[in-house]
Protein backbone atom coordinates (compact mmCIF):
# COMPACT_ATOMS: atom_id res chain seq x y z
CA UNK A 1 0.00 0.00 0.00
CA UNK A 2 1.14 3.77 -0.30
CA UNK A 3 0.36 6.09 1.91
CA UNK A 4 0.44 9.78 0.54
CA UNK A 5 0.29 11.94 3.86
CA UNK A 6 -0.88 15.76 3.51
CA UNK A 7 -0.31 19.07 5.60
CA UNK A 8 -2.79 22.17 5.36
CA UNK A 9 -0.83 23.35 2.74
CA UNK A 10 -1.01 20.49 0.96
CA UNK A 11 -4.68 20.55 0.58
CA UNK A 12 -4.95 23.90 -0.76
CA UNK A 13 -1.91 23.13 -3.33
CA UNK A 14 -3.75 19.53 -5.03
CA UNK A 15 -4.31 20.07 -8.13
CA UNK A 16 -6.07 18.23 -11.22
CA UNK A 17 -4.79 18.25 -14.59
CA UNK A 18 -7.17 19.12 -17.19
CA UNK A 19 -5.76 17.27 -20.35
CA UNK A 20 -4.84 14.41 -20.73
CA UNK A 21 -1.15 13.20 -20.55
CA UNK A 22 0.56 12.08 -23.20
CA UNK A 23 3.39 10.57 -21.68
CA UNK A 24 1.65 8.47 -18.71
CA UNK A 25 -0.82 7.73 -21.53
CA UNK A 26 1.60 6.03 -22.91
CA UNK A 27 3.44 4.31 -20.45
CA UNK A 28 0.14 2.49 -19.11
CA UNK A 29 -1.17 1.65 -22.74
CA UNK A 30 2.46 -0.09 -22.52
CA UNK A 31 1.63 -1.91 -19.48
CA UNK A 32 -1.88 -2.80 -21.64
CA UNK A 33 0.52 -4.44 -23.82
CA UNK A 34 2.06 -6.63 -21.64
CA UNK A 35 -0.94 -8.08 -19.41
CA UNK A 36 -4.09 -10.01 -19.71
CA UNK A 37 -5.47 -7.53 -17.38
CA UNK A 38 -8.04 -5.31 -18.34
CA UNK A 39 -8.33 -7.20 -21.81
CA UNK A 40 -12.25 -6.61 -21.92
CA UNK A 41 -12.45 -2.94 -21.47
CA UNK A 42 -9.28 -2.19 -23.74
CA UNK A 43 -10.25 -5.21 -26.25
CA UNK A 44 -11.25 -3.06 -29.23
CA UNK A 45 -7.61 -0.96 -28.47
CA UNK A 46 -5.55 -3.95 -28.07
CA UNK A 47 -7.15 -5.72 -31.93
CA UNK A 48 -6.07 -2.21 -33.09
CA UNK A 49 -2.38 -2.02 -31.35
CA UNK A 50 -1.99 -5.38 -32.64
CA UNK A 51 -2.94 -4.37 -36.50
CA UNK A 52 -0.28 -1.39 -36.48
CA UNK A 53 2.22 -3.70 -35.05
CA UNK A 54 2.05 -5.64 -37.94
CA UNK A 55 4.86 -2.82 -39.26
CA UNK A 56 7.85 -4.19 -38.75
CA UNK A 57 9.64 -0.93 -37.67
CA UNK A 58 7.14 -0.08 -35.19
CA UNK A 59 7.06 -3.38 -33.91
CA UNK A 60 10.75 -3.41 -33.52
CA UNK A 61 11.17 0.00 -31.35
CA UNK A 62 8.10 -1.38 -29.12
CA UNK A 63 9.86 -4.80 -28.58
CA UNK A 64 13.70 -3.59 -28.02
CA UNK A 65 13.04 -0.34 -26.74
CA UNK A 66 9.74 0.74 -25.67
CA UNK A 67 8.71 -2.14 -23.24
CA UNK A 68 11.65 -2.43 -21.72
CA UNK A 69 12.03 0.77 -20.88
CA UNK A 70 8.02 0.57 -19.21
CA UNK A 71 8.07 -2.70 -17.88
CA UNK A 72 4.87 -3.93 -16.18
CA UNK A 73 6.43 -3.74 -12.74
CA UNK A 74 7.53 -2.56 -9.15
CA UNK A 75 9.65 0.36 -11.18
CA UNK A 76 10.06 1.97 -14.74
CA UNK A 77 12.12 5.27 -14.80
CA UNK A 78 10.69 8.62 -13.49
CA UNK A 79 12.64 11.02 -16.59
CA UNK A 80 10.40 8.74 -19.28
CA UNK A 81 7.41 10.87 -17.84
CA UNK A 82 8.43 14.82 -16.72
CA UNK A 83 6.05 17.38 -15.70
CA UNK A 84 6.16 19.29 -18.81
CA UNK A 85 4.35 16.56 -20.95
CA UNK A 86 1.05 17.87 -18.89
CA UNK A 87 1.17 20.55 -21.66
CA UNK A 88 1.56 18.04 -24.59
CA UNK A 89 3.88 15.34 -26.55
CA UNK A 90 6.26 17.52 -28.01
CA UNK A 91 7.43 19.37 -24.19
CA UNK A 92 7.39 16.28 -23.08
CA UNK A 93 10.11 14.63 -25.76
CA UNK A 94 11.61 17.95 -25.26
CA UNK A 95 12.09 16.94 -21.60
CA UNK A 96 13.20 13.61 -21.91
CA UNK A 97 16.06 14.80 -24.51
CA UNK A 98 17.57 17.57 -22.12
CA UNK A 99 17.58 15.24 -18.77
CA UNK A 100 20.97 14.90 -17.29
CA UNK A 101 22.81 12.30 -18.34
CA UNK A 102 23.58 11.66 -14.54
CA UNK A 103 20.29 10.81 -13.74
CA UNK A 104 19.07 8.73 -16.95
CA UNK A 105 22.29 6.79 -15.95
CA UNK A 106 21.15 6.69 -12.32
CA UNK A 107 17.54 5.32 -12.97
CA UNK A 108 18.32 2.89 -15.79
CA UNK A 109 20.95 1.49 -13.71
CA UNK A 110 17.80 1.29 -10.98
CA UNK A 111 15.73 -0.24 -13.43
CA UNK A 112 18.42 -3.32 -14.18
CA UNK A 113 18.28 -4.04 -10.69
CA UNK A 114 14.78 -4.33 -10.49
CA UNK A 115 14.05 -5.96 -13.87
CA UNK A 116 17.22 -8.30 -14.11
CA UNK A 117 16.28 -9.01 -17.67
CA UNK A 118 16.51 -5.74 -18.78
CA UNK A 119 18.58 -5.22 -22.20
CA UNK A 120 22.28 -3.98 -20.75
CA UNK A 121 22.21 -1.66 -23.94
CA UNK A 122 19.55 0.57 -22.50
CA UNK A 123 22.74 2.51 -20.44
CA UNK A 124 23.48 3.77 -23.81
CA UNK A 125 20.47 6.41 -23.10
CA UNK A 126 22.89 8.50 -20.83
CA UNK A 127 24.02 9.86 -23.97
CA UNK A 128 21.98 13.06 -25.05
CA UNK A 129 22.48 11.73 -28.68
CA UNK A 130 20.82 8.04 -27.87
CA UNK A 131 17.89 9.63 -26.76
CA UNK A 132 16.99 11.27 -29.99
CA UNK A 133 16.23 7.46 -31.27
CA UNK A 134 13.84 6.94 -27.22
CA UNK A 135 12.25 10.24 -28.31
CA UNK A 136 11.59 9.61 -32.29
CA UNK A 137 10.02 5.63 -30.92
CA UNK A 138 8.06 7.59 -28.71
CA UNK A 139 5.99 9.91 -30.89
CA UNK A 140 6.15 7.07 -33.57
CA UNK A 141 3.84 4.91 -31.30
CA UNK A 142 2.21 7.56 -29.80
CA UNK A 143 0.91 8.90 -33.56
CA UNK A 144 0.53 5.23 -34.47
CA UNK A 145 -1.33 3.82 -30.98
CA UNK A 146 -2.79 6.53 -29.27
CA UNK A 147 -3.39 9.37 -31.36
CA UNK A 148 -5.83 8.17 -33.38
CA UNK A 149 -7.91 7.87 -30.42
CA UNK A 150 -7.15 11.32 -28.78
CA UNK A 151 -10.90 11.69 -28.95
CA UNK A 152 -12.32 8.94 -26.65
CA UNK A 153 -9.57 9.96 -24.24
CA UNK A 154 -9.71 13.58 -23.98
CA UNK A 155 -13.63 13.11 -23.75
CA UNK A 156 -13.56 10.34 -20.70
CA UNK A 157 -10.87 12.52 -18.77
CA UNK A 158 -13.10 15.80 -19.16
CA UNK A 159 -15.92 14.20 -17.88
CA UNK A 160 -13.84 12.91 -14.75
CA UNK A 161 -12.51 16.31 -14.42
CA UNK A 162 -15.61 17.68 -14.62
CA UNK A 163 -16.94 15.33 -11.80
CA UNK A 164 -14.15 16.12 -9.84
CA UNK A 165 -14.37 19.36 -10.12
CA UNK A 166 -17.92 19.66 -9.12
CA UNK A 167 -16.86 17.96 -5.70
CA UNK A 168 -14.42 20.04 -5.40
CA UNK A 169 -16.10 23.15 -5.56
CA UNK A 170 -19.47 21.84 -3.97
CA UNK A 171 -18.24 20.26 -0.83
CA UNK A 172 -14.19 20.90 -0.84
CA UNK A 173 -10.77 18.93 -1.75
CA UNK A 174 -10.87 16.47 1.11
CA UNK A 175 -14.59 15.47 -0.56
CA UNK A 176 -12.63 14.89 -4.07
CA UNK A 177 -10.70 12.80 -2.35
CA UNK A 178 -12.40 10.52 -0.81
CA UNK A 179 -13.92 9.41 -4.13
CA UNK A 180 -11.31 9.08 -6.45
CA UNK A 181 -12.57 5.85 -6.92
CA UNK A 182 -11.67 2.20 -6.33
CA UNK A 183 -8.31 1.44 -4.57
CA UNK A 184 -8.38 4.94 -3.12
CA UNK A 185 -9.02 5.83 0.71
CA UNK A 186 -8.90 9.17 2.19
CA UNK A 187 -8.13 8.87 5.59
CA UNK A 188 -7.89 12.09 6.22
CA UNK A 189 -4.86 13.12 6.53
CA UNK A 190 -3.75 9.98 4.40
CA UNK A 191 -4.78 9.23 1.14
CA UNK A 192 -4.46 5.92 0.91
CA UNK A 193 -3.53 3.69 -2.60
CA UNK A 194 -3.64 -0.14 -2.78
CA UNK A 195 -0.75 -0.94 -4.62
CA UNK A 196 0.56 -4.93 -5.00
CA UNK A 197 4.10 -4.17 -4.67
CA UNK A 198 4.70 -1.24 -2.81
CA UNK A 199 4.46 -0.15 0.66
CA UNK A 200 5.93 3.32 1.20
CA UNK A 201 5.22 6.60 2.56
CA UNK A 202 4.94 9.37 0.49
CA UNK A 203 5.15 12.63 2.77
CA UNK A 204 4.02 15.91 0.58
CA UNK A 205 6.03 18.50 2.85
CA UNK A 206 3.81 21.25 1.41
CA UNK A 207 4.23 20.79 -2.32
CA UNK A 208 0.74 19.56 -2.89
CA UNK A 209 -0.45 16.86 -5.60
CA UNK A 210 -0.66 16.84 -9.52
CA UNK A 211 -3.96 14.39 -9.74
CA UNK A 212 -3.97 12.59 -13.26
CA UNK A 213 -6.96 10.66 -14.60
CA UNK A 214 -5.47 8.51 -16.88
CA UNK A 215 -7.46 6.47 -19.87
CA UNK A 216 -4.72 3.44 -20.06
CA UNK A 217 -4.16 3.37 -16.23
CA UNK A 218 -5.47 -0.17 -14.77
CA UNK A 219 -6.25 -1.32 -11.37
CA UNK A 220 -3.63 0.59 -9.18
CA UNK A 221 -2.76 4.42 -9.01
CA UNK A 222 0.74 5.34 -9.77
CA UNK A 223 3.54 7.73 -8.37
CA UNK A 224 6.96 8.61 -9.33
CA UNK A 225 9.37 6.85 -7.26
CA UNK A 226 11.32 9.51 -6.57
CA UNK A 227 9.79 11.30 -3.24
CA UNK A 228 12.08 14.72 -4.47
CA UNK A 229 10.18 15.20 -7.36
CA UNK A 230 6.80 17.31 -7.83
CA UNK A 231 4.27 14.49 -6.68
CA UNK A 232 1.92 13.16 -9.01
CA UNK A 233 -0.85 10.29 -8.51
CA UNK A 234 -2.19 9.09 -12.06
CA UNK A 235 -5.14 7.03 -11.48
CA UNK A 236 -7.51 4.61 -13.17
CA UNK A 237 -10.92 6.19 -13.97
CA UNK A 238 -13.61 3.99 -14.15
CA UNK A 239 -14.72 2.01 -17.07
CA UNK A 240 -17.76 0.71 -17.88
CA UNK A 241 -17.25 -2.70 -19.91
CA UNK A 242 -19.23 -2.46 -22.46
CA UNK A 243 -18.99 1.62 -22.97
CA UNK A 244 -15.50 1.31 -22.55
CA UNK A 245 -15.76 -1.22 -26.21
CA UNK A 246 -17.82 0.53 -28.06
CA UNK A 247 -16.60 3.94 -27.40
CA UNK A 248 -12.77 3.14 -27.84
CA UNK A 249 -14.31 2.70 -32.01
CA UNK A 250 -13.44 5.26 -34.58
CA UNK A 251 -16.22 7.47 -34.24
CA UNK A 252 -17.25 6.70 -37.94
CA UNK A 253 -18.54 3.37 -36.96
CA UNK A 254 -21.44 5.19 -35.28
CA UNK A 255 -23.94 6.78 -37.96
CA UNK A 256 -25.46 10.02 -36.95
CA UNK A 257 -28.66 8.63 -37.78
CA UNK A 258 -30.61 10.81 -34.96
CA UNK A 259 -31.52 14.48 -36.42
CA UNK A 260 -31.32 16.76 -33.49
CA UNK A 261 -34.92 18.48 -32.18
CA UNK A 262 -34.70 21.35 -30.16
CA UNK A 263 -35.37 19.49 -26.93
CA UNK A 264 -32.10 17.47 -27.87
CA UNK A 265 -30.60 20.52 -28.42
CA UNK A 266 -31.55 21.96 -25.24
CA UNK A 267 -29.87 18.86 -23.69
CA UNK A 268 -27.22 18.97 -25.68
CA UNK A 269 -26.68 22.71 -25.05
CA UNK A 270 -26.86 22.14 -21.11
CA UNK A 271 -24.34 19.27 -21.27
CA UNK A 272 -21.69 21.61 -22.38
CA UNK A 273 -20.62 22.44 -18.66
CA UNK A 274 -21.20 18.53 -17.78
CA UNK A 275 -24.77 17.79 -16.07
CA UNK A 276 -26.38 14.78 -14.68
CA UNK A 277 -29.77 13.29 -15.63
CA UNK A 278 -31.61 14.80 -12.31
CA UNK A 279 -29.63 18.29 -13.17
CA UNK A 280 -30.68 18.19 -16.72
CA UNK A 281 -34.78 17.52 -16.05
CA UNK A 282 -34.90 19.96 -13.48
CA UNK A 283 -32.95 22.57 -15.85
CA UNK A 284 -34.99 21.56 -18.80
CA UNK A 285 -38.35 21.04 -17.21
CA UNK A 286 -39.05 17.72 -18.08
CA UNK A 287 -39.07 14.39 -16.92
CA UNK A 288 -36.34 11.83 -16.48
CA UNK A 289 -37.48 9.47 -18.86
CA UNK A 290 -37.59 11.98 -21.56
CA UNK A 291 -33.54 12.95 -20.29
CA UNK A 292 -33.09 9.65 -20.93
CA UNK A 293 -34.40 9.12 -24.35
CA UNK A 294 -32.66 12.04 -25.59
CA UNK A 295 -29.49 11.41 -23.57
CA UNK A 296 -29.58 7.77 -25.26
CA UNK A 297 -29.75 9.69 -28.81
CA UNK A 298 -26.84 11.77 -28.28
CA UNK A 299 -24.52 9.29 -26.89
CA UNK A 300 -25.54 6.83 -29.93
CA UNK A 301 -24.59 9.76 -32.42
CA UNK A 302 -21.37 9.95 -30.27
CA UNK A 303 -22.44 13.95 -29.27
CA UNK A 304 -22.15 12.97 -25.51
CA UNK A 305 -20.48 10.81 -23.50
CA UNK A 306 -21.84 9.06 -20.33
CA UNK A 307 -19.93 8.02 -16.96
CA UNK A 308 -21.78 6.62 -14.08
CA UNK A 309 -20.33 7.50 -10.61
CA UNK A 310 -22.01 6.17 -7.86
CA UNK A 311 -25.58 6.41 -8.32
CA UNK A 312 -25.35 9.65 -10.57
CA UNK A 313 -24.57 9.78 -14.80
CA UNK A 314 -22.81 12.82 -16.16
CA UNK A 315 -22.95 13.69 -19.40
CA UNK A 316 -20.32 15.85 -20.91
CA UNK A 317 -19.75 16.90 -24.77
CA UNK A 318 -17.63 14.79 -27.21
CA UNK A 319 -15.30 16.80 -29.45
CA UNK A 320 -17.88 16.36 -32.33
CA UNK A 321 -20.83 17.43 -29.64
CA UNK A 322 -18.50 20.68 -28.90
CA UNK A 323 -17.47 21.27 -32.61
CA UNK A 324 -21.64 20.65 -33.62
CA UNK A 325 -22.29 23.29 -31.12
CA UNK A 326 -19.88 25.82 -32.00
CA UNK A 327 -20.88 25.35 -35.58
CA UNK A 328 -24.20 26.34 -35.01
CA UNK A 329 -23.35 29.04 -32.62
CA UNK A 330 -21.03 30.43 -35.53
CA UNK A 331 -23.87 30.09 -38.44
CA UNK A 332 -26.68 31.59 -35.50
CA UNK A 333 -24.78 34.69 -35.21
CA UNK A 334 -24.05 35.24 -38.76
CA UNK A 335 -28.05 34.95 -39.86
CA UNK A 336 -28.59 37.21 -36.94
CA UNK A 337 -25.82 40.17 -37.24
CA UNK A 338 -24.50 39.02 -34.06
CA UNK A 339 -27.28 38.87 -31.60
CA UNK A 340 -28.34 36.03 -29.64
CA UNK A 341 -31.67 34.21 -31.01
CA UNK A 342 -34.50 33.78 -28.24
CA UNK A 343 -35.17 30.30 -29.48
CA UNK A 344 -33.08 27.58 -30.51
CA UNK A 345 -32.13 28.03 -34.48
CA UNK A 346 -33.78 26.95 -37.17
CA UNK A 347 -32.79 23.32 -38.31
CA UNK A 348 -32.82 22.46 -34.58
CA UNK A 349 -35.95 21.53 -34.25
CA UNK A 350 -36.64 18.09 -36.67
CA UNK A 351 -37.55 16.04 -33.91
CA UNK A 352 -40.32 15.08 -31.37
CA UNK A 353 -40.24 16.13 -27.59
Amino acid sequence: MLRIHFSGPDLGRTRLTAEPDPLWETAASLHRLQTKRGRGTYAAWLRFACEKLNDPALARTVRHLLLPLFPRAAYFPDFLTPAAASEGLSPGLEAIRATPSARVAAEVEQLTRVVTSTPRGLTRLAAAEHRSELTAGLRAYYDALIAPHEATIRTRIEAERVFRTRSLLGRGVEDMLSGLGPGLRWRSPVLEADHPTVDADLHLGGRGLRLVPSYFCWGSAVVLADPELPPVLVYPMRHERAAATADIADADAVPLTTLLGRTRALVLRASATGATGSELARSLGISPGTVTFHTKALRDSQLIASVRYATSVLHTLTPLGLALLAANATRTRANSGGRRPSRPAAGMDLDHE
